[in-house]
């Protein structure tokens, strides 16, 4: 504390998410994650997207029933390392998306993926994603259609 602080009585305290919204550094805005490496082909088409409307873009592999820390630590740490929104592909029981929601307050899309072991052709992560209970929200797009998590993360950003 400098002395004329201490000689004014005040104080001021920066608050470091506020004070991270107003950097302008080249970090990704979206993060792109998914359970398994087999559902790269498909979330791969959020990333095409975003690169074609110039955001910038990581992506990951973790899932919500093998690494679950994981995944914790990476959306608790989202804001602070300048994401804004989160992708979030899962196919079978579908836990991805709504594990990234309970541990971040960024916008969250879920992507459910169909599998060749899906018992309901890809219904199951429909209704993974969709019925997520009150205050842990997550937007969903159509089966196997990160294209259009994609767009929906482009407008988010742009809102």
């Amino acid at each position: 504390m400098s002395e004329s602080s201490r000689q004014a009585g005040t104080v001021t305290q920066a608050d470091p998410e506020t004070e991270f919204d107003d950097l302008d550094v080249d970090s990704p805005l979206v993060g792109i994650i998914m359970g398994s490496k087999s559902d790269m082909p498909e979330m791969e088409k959020a990333g095409e997207v975003l690169a074609e409307k110039g955001i910038r873009y990581e992506v990951r592999v973790m899932s919500a029933h093998r690494d679950p820390h994981t995944v914790a630590d990476y959306c608790r740490n989202a804001r602070m390392r300048g994401l804004r929104v989160i992708i979030a592909g899962a196919g079978l029981s579908a836990a991805l998306p709504g594990v990234a929601a309970a541990y971040t307050e960024l916008p969250v899309i879920g992507v459910p993926l169909s599998s060749r072991l899906s018992a309901a052709g890809g219904l199951d992560a429909i209704l993974s994603i969709v019925q997520m209970p009150p205050g842990v929200p997550v937007a969903c797009v159509g089966l196997d259609n990160a294209r259009n998590a994609g767009h929906l993360a482009a407008r988010i950003l742009t809102a």
